[in-house]
């Protein structure tokens, strides 16, 4: 995180992105949430990323219905404006410095009434999410980052048994995959030989692991987001889990 953040600093601002949610969960299927990110259509290169809790929806038996209800009733329902907060700060970090931007997204109502509540202005173009997805999709570069994250990381892949336990463990695990995708694996694998990063101008070649923690970074040293911020704590808690250790650095001077 603090890596990417760093990198952020010495961009240009992105004029044409596209963002959505990644739908994933967490302990089991009664806790899903969603990791909303933006990505430069231009590069490929992922900006920023943060997550929203969402409640358990869609086809469910009877049984399933009133186990959900005995959970609510536990841990409480998730609130209803955790998706337009994640949004919010997702388009303030991946539209900072833009002038009159293009911001492509599916017709999700919350992404629109966010997006009118921008103090800059915004062109906002909206693709239906059933129509094909294509390389001629308006949100080509998100429905392939979709692909490859689920291709990527197990703890996406749908019926897996290798699901995220914890969403802090699974945001510290989509932020180390970001960075890998921005700066050490190429745009494409046929006829591209620069990563993302490279063509945006943040990197003249491709990154190793040993480039990229080469430099160690502080905290202090950048502005983190406020979800990043709570990452970098481990502030992320999960319910279901009643131990949630933080990093509270109790022994350091």
């Amino acid at each position: 995180m603090l890596f990417l953040r760093h990198h952020l600093q010495q961009a240009s601002p992105f004029e044409d992105i596209a963002f959505d949610g990644f739908a994933s969960f967490e302990y089991s299927q009664f806790f899903p949430f969603e990791h909303l990110i933006a990505v430069d259509c231009n590069s490929s290169f992922i900006i920023h990323h943060t997550d929203a809790a969402l409640r358990r929806s869609g086809r469910m038996t009877e049984r399933q219905k009133k186990r959900r209800l005995q959970l609510e009733q536990i841990y409480g329902r998730p609130p209803p404006t955790a998706v337009g907060q994640a949004v919010k700060e997702l388009l303030e970090i991946a539209l900072m410095g833009a002038r009159n931007p293009l911001v492509r997204s599916d017709k999700h109502k919350t992404y629109a009434a966010r997006i009118r509540q921008l103090t800059f202005p915004v062109h906002h173009r909206q693709t239906c999410s059933r129509r094909k997805r294509d390389r001629h999709n308006e949100l080509f570069e998100l429905n392939a980052l979709d692909s490859f994250t689920r291709h990527c990381c197990a703890n996406h892949r749908r019926e897996t048994i290798a699901f995220s336990k914890r969403r802090q463990e699974s945001a510290y695990r989509m932020s180390v995959f970001i960075v890998w995708k921005n700066f050490a694996k190429r745009r494409w694998e046929k006829k591209c030989s620069q990563t993302p990063a490279m063509i945006i101008g943040l990197a003249d070649r491709v990154l190793t692991c040993d480039d990229i923690l080469s430099r160690r970074l502080f905290p202090a040293h950048l502005q983190l987001p406020p979800s990043w911020q709570r990452y970098y704590r481990r502030e992320v808690l999960t319910p279901a889990i009643h131990k949630n250790l933080r990093h509270e650095l109790k022994y350091a001077f």
